[in-house]
């Protein structure tokens, strides 16, 4: 009785989302185009890092998918964006440091931390687990970077993919297409 309850809870309800029109998507596309191109353009223009292209963090091209393509959603506004990787990033730092010598204790760590931290804070944004994460797997040239992991990649990075968010999403002819729903 408990197995068939427990396994009931799983078998889900009708799709009900449909395809967004073709404008949507020219819009998402632009968005994350020039937010991760405009990521790339600073870094490598700022010479950070050669050609590490260390400010094009794994968990921005996450990002993008939420505040170019839902930038309606929850976890898409600025707060939960800015929010939810600087949290993230700092966490992640406090774990490698805690545990540089075990990375499956110090990831799973960052992780579960950061997801917690992120609902403490209202600031869920869900690449900001893989911001965690990348503080702690991203090898020498993360490392290395220490507390400035937090300020640069992270919060530069983020502040440039919000103000092309801020830019792009607003340009479509939508009405209810507008970002930010609210700010804080």
């Amino acid at each position: 009785m408990v197995l068939k309850s427990y396994l009931s809870k799983m078998k889900g309800g009708p799709r009900t989302l449909a395809r967004k029109p073709l404008s949507e998507i020219v819009w998402a596309w632009i968005g994350g185009f020039s937010g991760i191109f405009g990521v790339w353009w600073l870094n490598h223009w700022m010479g950070i890092q050669g050609n590490a292209n260390l400010f094009l963090i794994g968990s921005f091209g996450a990002s993008a998918v939420l505040i170019y393509g839902v930038p309606m959603g929850e976890l898409s506004q600025p707060r939960n964006l800015v929010g939810g990787h600087v949290v993230s990033a700092i966490v992640g730092v406090i774990a490698y440091n805690l545990f540089p010598d075990n990375v499956p204790l110090a990831s799973a760590l960052a992780v579960a931390t950061a997801i917690a931290a992120m609902m403490v804070t209202n600031t869920t944004h869900p690449p900001g687990g893989a911001t965690a994460l990348i503080a702690v797997v991203g090898g020498t040239s993360v490392h290395e970077l220490g507390w400035m992991y937090v300020l640069s990649p992270v919060l530069v990075g983020v502040l440039i993919m919000l103000a092309v968010a801020v830019i792009v999403n607003n340009f479509s002819s939508n009405k209810n297409r507008h970002y930010p729903k609210y700010w804080i």
